[in-house]
């Protein structure tokens, strides 16, 4: 398992720092023996062990839970907004306890300060040096509840973890650990006080994901699986983190072809250009596709990316990157009407070989 951040430890640029005792409760079995992934099969059985024991606590959202593994192994972040109440919060937890991860949370407030999200140094009066303490972000799943009560200053001290993976205080930088994803809440709802996230933030989500209410017989599982104290209490690790890390190298070798390559840049050139469109696509939001497509891939035991998996992600990915005319929104058009239009029209390969 990879080693957590030590809190009292002294820590040098460029090197992980060690691990912390504490913290959240540990799996209440020990984790699987590492299962290299060599191959298509392989990787789909071990995606699918870590969708079902998330799912012994999430109930009726296996879409969304397979689509947060996605962002995961992609090396993605996910910004998930919805309702309170909705199990955003725990499901960040049972992904970290599925893979016996460690896990940090940030409870976002108007108060909250940079370096309660990085960490700052330490003066230690017994040596008279100072010391780096690292904060929060230094874990491998970082749950940032509530990320639009933050201040703007808050909220981009996480635009450098969120990109480079690494930590910069007093002109020394910091690696984090691997893997490493953010998932960041906020509700429709209750927005007084707030402080909407600017494009640049938003644009580093890799997904915006919605959980949404569960029907009436998932909402009776849930009450049946927490009759008896917390189902996310009991809930074990199905895999290491090495195991983690060797899917997300096996998912870098899912073939992407130049056509498939084609449809992407299609697809994003093409937001760019509508005039409902005030701000389209990055490149970014094409890398992020590709990365996706490719987890997507391989999570049904396929080594090549098809059309389809670029369709079934073009929402979550492209969605909240795109910034509506003012025209457009007084004619009350959505992002998601505007994208599942672009959809339709940009040519989908027949053939993924083709150039």
């Amino acid at each position: 398992m990879t080693q957590m951040v030590k809190r009292e430890s002294t820590a040098r640029p460029r090197r992980r720092p060690a691990a912390v005792k504490g913290g959240d409760a540990k799996p209440s079995r020990r984790p699987s023996q590492l299962r290299s992934v060599a191959d298509r099969e392989a990787f789909q059985q071990t995606f699918d062990d870590i969708v079902a024991n998330i799912e012994t606590v999430i109930k009726g959202k296996t879409d969304v839970v397979r689509m947060m593994m996605v962002a995961l192994i992609a090396g993605g972040h996910v910004l998930l907004e919805d309702m309170p109440g909705t199990g955003k919060t725990m499901m960040a937890r049972a992904i970290s306890q599925s893979l016996a991860a460690q896990q940090s949370r940030l409870q976002c407030t108007p108060d909250l300060l940079p370096s309660d999200v990085t960490g700052a140094p330490i003066f230690d009066q017994r040596t008279g040096t100072f010391s780096f303490r690292p904060g929060p972000v230094f874990a491998n799943v970082l749950l940032v509840d509530e990320v639009n009560r933050a201040t703007p200053k808050t909220q981009s001290a996480l635009l450098e973890a969120m990109q480079e993976r690494q930590v910069s205080v007093n002109n020394e930088t910091y690696p984090l650990p691997k893997p490493f994803i953010i998932l960041a809440t906020q509700n429709p709802v209750e927005l007084a006080g707030t402080f909407p996230l600017p494009e640049a933030q938003l644009d580093r989500f890799m997904l915006k994901l919605s959980v949404g209410y569960p029907n009436r017989l998932d909402e009776v599982d849930v009450l049946e699986a927490n009759a008896k104290g917390q189902a996310i209490d009991r809930l074990g690790a199905v895999v290491d983190i090495e195991t983690v890390i060797d899917m997300m190298a096996w998912a870098q070798d899912v073939t992407v072809s130049r056509a498939l390559r084609l449809y992407i840049v299609d697809l994003c050139q093409a937001t760019r250009s509508d005039p409902a469109l005030m701000m389209g696509a990055s490149s970014r939001a094409s890398q992020a596709l590709q990365s996706a497509a490719r987890v997507l891939a391989a999570s049904q035991a396929r080594d090549d990316a098809l059309p389809d998996d670029v369709k079934r992600l073009v929402r979550p990915v492209l969605a909240h990157r795109l910034q509506l005319s003012p025209d457009a929104l007084l004619r009350g058009e959505t992002v998601e009407a505007v994208v599942d239009r672009i959809l339709a029209s940009v040519r989908v390969p027949v053939d993924v070989d083709e150039v």
